[in-house]
């Protein structure tokens, strides 16, 4: 009688036993060995890179790395240049500055007037990309880019902005006179005498209209070195420039590391 009890007994607990062998191992907790991953922190400077990191539409000319260009690239610029958003917004400027003051008075009044004043505009914007982005850099092997300086205060980046319409960029990474731009725009306005009216093709207005046009490249160029800033604060980071932008003239500083302490 007591050996019947006994056998029931074990052979419930056998099969309790069975049951917990097939039962799945509860789930153990992820041991994760890398630290978890933290954002990079975006300074000012990097943003500006990131920025510069786009080529721009409004300013084709906005340097994105620091090999040189061929001259089939520099054909490539001048043609950007011409139908470039900032180009038409320039002529549309200088035209109507031009109607109010009536300084073309052989091109009238009135929208036709106005017509003739962008359209003569735009041709010599057209010339003088010609002629100081393709033709004379080609010959010169100067770079026609600009490179913006990133580091320094205002004073500095406008100092280093009006500097760069009368020096350049080589192609083999030095620095020369700016005899491309210079050169190219006394061309441009030279080649304008051919279609202004009869009163501008004067040797007194030609120069007059060259050196307004070195004062609109250094105000250009102040608004170019600005460019990344300005998108920044817009959050249109888009229709910009790369973050190899000025690599002649800005190398950023190496990290520093602080020295361990003592144990």
């Amino acid at each position: 009688m007591l050996v019947v009890p006994l056998v029931t007994l074990s052979a419930a607990r056998a099969q309790e036993e069975g049951k917990r062998a097939n039962l799945p191992d509860a789930p153990a907790a992820k041991q994760n060995g890398t630290a978890p991953r933290q954002k990079p922190e975006n300074g000012r400077l990097k943003t500006t890179l990131e920025i510069l990191g786009k080529r721009s539409l409004f300013f084709p000319d906005l340097a994105t790395d620091k090999g040189p260009l061929s001259s089939g690239k520099k054909l490539e610029l001048a043609v950007d240049e011409t139908i470039a958003p900032s180009r038409f917004l320039a002529s549309a400027f200088t035209a109507s500055i031009s109607q109010a003051r009536n300084t073309l008075p052989g091109y009238g009044q009135e929208w036709g007037g106005y017509g003739k004043r962008f359209g003569s505009s735009m041709a010599s914007g057209a010339s003088s990309h010609l002629f100081g982005t393709f033709l004379l850099p080609a010959m010169l092997r100067q770079d026609p880019r600009y490179f913006v300086k990133l580091r320094g205060g205002a004073g500095q980046r406008v100092t280093y902005a009006f500097r760069r319409v009368l020096v350049t960029r080589t192609d083999d990474g030095g620095e020369a006179f700016n005899w491309s731009g210079l050169i190219g725009s006394l061309f441009a306005e030279s080649l304008a005498n051919s279609y202004l009216p009869d009163g501008e093709r004067t040797a007194g207005k030609t120069f007059t209209r060259f050196g307004i046009r070195m004062g609109f490249s250094a105000a250009s160029n102040v608004v170019k070195e600005y460019w990344p800033t300005i998108f920044k604060s817009l959050r249109m980071s888009k229709l910009v420039p790369s973050e190899q932008s000025d690599p002649g003239t800005v190398t950023p500083p190496s990290p520093t590391v602080p020295p361990r302490k003592p144990h």
